[in-house]
C-alpha cells in the first residue's frame, strides 16, 4: 500500500514543549534529600477501575515526589488516568501542598510487547482544586529518578501486587465494533485534534463527510486508518476462521500486513488494534479503558466499523 502521509513520531505520550513548566521547572531545581513516607502496593483512585503500586518520597521544604508503577494488565493504564490518579494522591496524601507531587510514572509492558517500559514525568500546565489537568510527558532515566528524589527507588511492581483472582479472570475477545459508538474522549488534553463535548449529530456528519487530508498534530492523526480498518477486519474474520486465541492475533496482524505491503505506519497501527495490552476498550459505561485518541481519528477518518477488545467474563 501507498503512503501518502506525512511522518510523524510514533504513538505515546503528549512530549512537553520548552514552554510548558517542563522548560521552566529543571529538574535540577527540584533535587532534594527525600525519604519514603508511603508505598502502597495497590493504590486505587475514586471511580477508576485501575490500580498500580505507588511510592511517596517528601522532605521539608521540598515538594513530594510521587512514583507510580503499574503492570499493564491493572485496569485504566497510567497515561489514560494521569490526571486523576495524580490528584487522588494529592488530595490522600499531601493535600496541604499548593502544587501536586512531582509525578512520575512506569508502565511495566509485557515481554515481547511493542511497547517500551521506562520513566516518565509528567507536567501539568495547572490545577483545579485538586485535580491536576493539561498533562505532557518527558523521559527520565532511573539515576535521573533517585537524583531528584536523593533516595533509592524501587523499579517493580513489588510484592505486594496481588494479582486478580483467577476465577474472576475473563476471556480476551476482539471483535467487531461501529466507530460511531465509541465513547466521547474524557478527560481530553489535545483540544485542536480531540474536540470535547462532540453532539451525536456531529459524530454521524463525520461518518458521512470524514476528513480526507492527514493531519500533523500527532502520531494518531497521521495516517490511514481507512486502509488500516479494513485490514483489521479482515484479520479478524481470518483468525476467527483459523480460532487463532486473542493473545496470539498480534503476530498475525503484523504478518498480514507485511503481506499487503502495509507502511510502517499502517502496520504499526494494526498491531495496536491486536495488542492485548494497548487495543481499543471501550468500558462498560460508554467511554474507555483505552483508546479514546484513536477513536476520535477512527471518527475524523470516517471509519464506520473498526476492532475492539472485550473482557468477557463466563460461567
Amino acid at each position: 500500500m501507498s503512503n501518502d502521509f506525512p511522518a510523524v513520531p510514533a504513538p505515546g505520550p503528549v512530549p512537553c514543549p520548552d514552554d510548558l513548566p517542563a522548560g521552566r521547572d529543571r529538574l535540577h531545581a527540584l533535587r532534594a534529600v527525600r525519604r519514603l513516607v508511603v508505598d502502597e502496593p495497590v493504590f486505587t483512585a475514586p471511580g477508576l477501575p485501575g490500580t498500580f503500586r505507588l511510592q511517596l518520597f517528601t522532605a521539608p521544604g521540598a515538594r513530594p515526589v510521587a512514583v507510580a508503577i503499574q503492570a499493564a494488565s491493572e485496569g485504566t493504564g497510567l497515561m489514560n488516568g494521569a490526571e486523576r490518579y495524580a490528584g487522588a494522591v494529592w488530595e490522600r496524601h499531601c493535600p496541604q501542598e499548593e502544587a501536586p507531587p512531582v509525578w512520575v510514572e512506569r508502565q511495566l509492558w509485557p515481554e515481547g510487547s511493542r511497547q517500551e517500559t521506562r520513566y516518565r514525568r509528567v507536567v501539568f500546565t495547572g490545577a483545579d482544586g485538586h485535580r491536576p489537568y493539561g498533562p505532557c510527558w518527558t523521559a527520565l532515566t532511573h539515576e535521573e529518578l533517585e537524583d531528584l528524589v536523593g533516595a533509592e527507588v524501587a523499579a517493580g511492581r513489588g510484592a505486594g501486587h496481588v494479582p486478580r483472582p483467577a476465577e474472576v479472570e475473563p476471556r480476551m475477545v476482539f471483535e467487531e465494533f461501529a466507530v460511531v459508538r465509541l465513547g466521547r474522549p474524557e478527560p481530553f488534553r489535545e483540544p485542536g485534534c480531540m474536540p470535547a463535548g462532540v453532539r451525536w449529530w456531529r459524530r454521524w456528519a463525520r461518518q458521512m463527510r470524514p476528513r480526507r487530508a492527514a493531519w500533523s498534530c500527532c502520531w494518531y492523526h497521521g495516517g490511514g486508518w481507512r486502509a488500516v480498518s479494513v485490514m483489521a477486519l479482515d484479520v479478524l474474520r481470518r483468525a476467527r476462521a483459523q480460532g487463532v486465541e486473542a493473545e496470539d492475533m498480534q503476530e498475525s496482524a503484523v504478518a498480514h500486513a507485511a503481506a499487503a505491503g502495509a507502511t510502517g505506519w499502517e502496520t504499526e497501527a494494526l498491531a495496536g488494534l491486536f495488542s492485548v495490552a494497548d487495543a481499543i476498550q471501550p468500558d462498560s459505561e460508554g467511554g474507555y479503558i483505552n483508546g479514546q485518541h484513536r477513536g476520535q481519528a477512527l471518527l475524523e477518518a470516517g471509519v464506520r466499523r473498526t476492532v475492539v477488545l472485550r473482557h468477557v467474563y463466563e460461567g
